[in-house]
């Protein structure tokens, strides 16, 4: 059954996806989403950078509620610098965080959270995967935000990929 289905997880929101895209339950349309979702695990597995050992989920669902308050209060702070100061009154900022994290799929989790948060971006990951360069939208305290982001967001994905 693994081999006929090697992301089982994957293969429902395939499913649901294509279903959702049609807008229809034919038939043909339930068979091409039955397809889908047994093909393109199968045809996407070595693109996969390593299977997922989820060690703490309720940990994980922690996370996920931290970083949708995180995203909220992040899109209040950019409107509010939008609305109420001047352009050289922004500090936007490159910053480095040294990581401790190195698994792949830990290292995504946190390149989503960079990426969907208002205000901020991954900018890039060194080779080594020791040091990731983020971009702020304003930055007061630099320091105080690397110790934000290890304490936030790594040491919670150390623990639940890593641990």
């Amino acid at each position: 059954m693994k081999r006929l289905i090697p992301s089982p997880p994957l293969s429902i929101a395939l499913f649901a996806v294509w279903l959702l895209l049609n807008q229809s339950l034919h038939p043909g349309t339930l068979l091409l989403a039955a397809v889908f979702a047994v093909a393109v695990p199968i045809l996407t597995k070595g693109l996969r950078p390593a299977t997922v050992q989820m060690r703490h989920p309720w940990l994980a669902i922690r996370l996920a509620a931290v970083v949708v308050y995180d995203l909220g209060a992040s899109a209040f702070v950019v409107a509010r610098l939008l609305l109420t100061r001047r352009t050289p009154d922004i500090h936007a900022h490159f910053v480095r965080v040294p990581l401790e994290l190195r698994d792949p799929n830990a290292l995504a989790v946190l390149a989503m959270i960079f990426c969907l948060t208002p205000g901020t971006a991954w900018g890039e990951i060194s080779f080594d995967r020791s040091v990731l360069l983020v971009h702020l939208f304003h930055l007061d305290d630099e320091p105080a935000f690397i110790a934000y982001v290890k304490q936030r967001y790594e040491r919670p994905l150390m623990e639940i990929f890593e641990t």
